[in-house]
């Protein structure tokens, strides 16, 4: 099981409290993640990742085991302590302005 750890207005449209567990079968990758999230919680498509495209949306990052992984190759692995449930990935809503 992966742990993820969603922003609070996701949470609020997906309907869930704090933090939920996805099942990725073969590789843990970001796009397996996003596909099981996704999957899961269909009123997200398109909120983390663009739905034509699949690239992810500008004012969102994702991070694993404290550091920044929002421009890595979706295809690539994500860190083992984050694909064993040992430590959460966290899809964080960035802020933009001034």
């Amino acid at each position: 099981m992966i742990r993820v750890i969603l922003p609070a207005h996701l949470r609020a449209l997906a309907g869930v409290s704090g933090e939920v567990e996805v099942e990725v079968a073969g590789v843990a990758t970001q796009r397996s993640v996003l596909d099981a999230i996704e999957g899961r919680f269909p009123m997200l498509v398109g909120t983390m990742r663009d739905r034509r495209t699949g690239k992810r949306r500008p004012l969102v990052r994702f991070f694993a085991c404290a550091e920044d992984h929002s421009n890595d190759d979706p295809d690539a692995e994500l860190p083992s302590p984050v694909a064993a449930g040992r430590e959460p990935y966290l899809i964080v809503g960035a802020m933009a302005g001034g």
